[in-house]
């Protein structure tokens, strides 16, 4: 029996008693895990304020209408008029209105143009930069989710399979006590090599129980990250990793290379540096002047069919181009542009922080990857050499010459090299992505 064989026999799936899933759904389902969704709802708001930012460029009209009335109580009002006494004088008269109201009513419209502002214009390209950002922060969130999806799934499907070499240990088990049995009554053995065959199956049935527990929580547990409903049975479906042979890695050189030019983070860091580029700008212009273009048209009166019916009357109109110079800030505009200069600097910071990471990432991913092979290599012939270990002590056994606990050591050494080809071989596929994830590589294609 050679290792493919064997890893065949691993790869069989426990009876579904819940909802299949394969890997490339939880992949997909990953990626749309709540964490993702957030990002991108950072996104959508990044793309909102892209928007408020082009809005204060376009033109800002506003209608006003008012109507009302004025009320005036008793006052005393003095007029200049000429002195008939004394020729080419003037004298005051006091004079006393009763109270009197008068109705107001007004129609406006005006247009505010912004000709000229630095600041503006380095605000929206700003908020494009930020956006984009945003947006190689939504994808490095989404591999990372889909990655965690990955994990999960191959936990499960681990899980899945441990149930399967237990159950096969429990076979065995099973077929070694009616052979005690068989021997006992025959008179070749003891009854003692039967009771400890019964006492073996016991304990193979009991580690097979409580691998059902784990089963139930690595179930909920990939459910809950695709979100689903943390009651839903997930049964993974067979990826078809553990009858393969696994390809070798990549050179290291070319998963760096990769993660220079892919890994999305990368990119992400490098447009905040580029956003507080242009924070800095926006500070500077305050020692720019500013231009702006208005106009207003009015209607008014103390009657609405004047300002609302008689289109010929009460018309206003009036235009105007402003200019607005800050001379003197009381220092502000420095302190402001000082203080975008060191934000630079932060993020300058901050991406030459994370291509290191990103590199000692690659590095051990790839490292890791590189082990768990040699590791699974190994495991594939430690389980074909203990496959043929119980192959012979059960012979030796039905022959008279063996014992009982020889071949439970024989059946515990070929559960365990089972398990251990199973971990391994599925470690390999984790490390796999893990390491596709670090090059920022895992969803090529469409999904970038």
């Amino acid at each position: 029996m050679n290792a493919l064989v064997i890893a065949a026999a691993l790869a069989a799936a426990p009876v579904s008693s819940g909802t299949p899933i394969s890997l490339a759904q939880a992949r997909a389902e990953g990626r749309q895990n709540v964490n993702a969704i957030q990002s991108l709802l950072d996104v959508a708001i990044a793309d909102e304020d892209v928007k408020l930012s082009r809005s204060a460029l376009l033109p800002q009209i506003s209608l006003d209408a008012s109507a009302g009335k004025i009320w005036f109580g008793r006052r005393q009002e003095f007029t200049t008029v000429p002195d008939p006494a004394n020729p080419g004088q003037f004298i005051r008269n006091a004079v006393e209105t009763p109270s009197t109201s008068t109705q107001n009513y007004d129609l406006g419209m005006s247009l505010t143009q912004i000709i000229y502002d630095r600041a503006r214009w380095k605000q929206l390209e700003q908020s494009g930069v930020v956006r984009d950002a945003q947006k190689g922060q939504a994808q490095e969130e989404a591999d990372t989710s889909e990655l965690e999806a990955i994990r999960r799934f191959f936990t499960l499907y681990r899980t899945q399979a441990t149930l399967e070499v237990l159950k096969a240990t429990v076979e065995r088990s099973e077929q070694q006590v009616e052979r005690a049995q068989a021997l006992f009554q025959a008179g070749r053995m003891g009854r003692n090599e039967e009771i400890t065959a019964q006492v073996n199956l016991g304990t193979d049935r009991i580690n097979y129980t409580a691998m059902l527990g784990q089963l139930v929580s690595d179930q909920a547990q990939l459910a809950v990250w695709l979100a689903r409903p943390g009651t839903e049975a997930l049964t993974a479906e067979d990826p078809g990793v553990l009858t393969t042979e696994p390809p070798p890695a990549p050179s290291v050189n070319e998963a760096l290379a990769s993660a220079r030019a892919n890994r999305p983070l990368l990119r992400t860091l490098e447009l905040r540096i580029r956003a507080a580029e242009l924070q800095r700008s926006i500070a500077r212009s305050e020692y720019l002047p500013r231009l702006v273009a208005q106009g207003l048209y009015n209607r008014g009166g103390p009657d609405a069919s004047l300002v609302f019916t008689e289109p010929r009357l009460q018309n206003r109109f009036s235009a105007a181009i402003g200019l607005s110079w800050d001379l003197f800030t009381g220092l502000s505009t420095g302190a402001s542009s000082r203080r975008a200069e060191a934000d630079m600097r932060k993020a300058q910071l901050n991406l030459e922080q994370a291509a290191r990471e990103i590199e000692g990432e690659v590095r051990a991913a790839h490292r890791t990857l590189e082990t768990q092979l040699e590791a699974a290599r190994l495991a594939a012939q430690n389980a074909e050499a203990a496959a043929q270990g119980l192959k012979v002590q059960e012979e030796r056994f039905r022959a008279g010459a063996g014992s009982t606990l020889e071949v439970r050591d024989a059946q515990l050494s070929l559960t365990r090299a089972e398990l251990a080809l199973l971990e391994n071989r599925i470690d390999v596929e984790i490390a796999r992505y893990s390491l596709l994830r670090a090059m920022g590589a895992l969803s090529p294609g469409e999904s970038k």
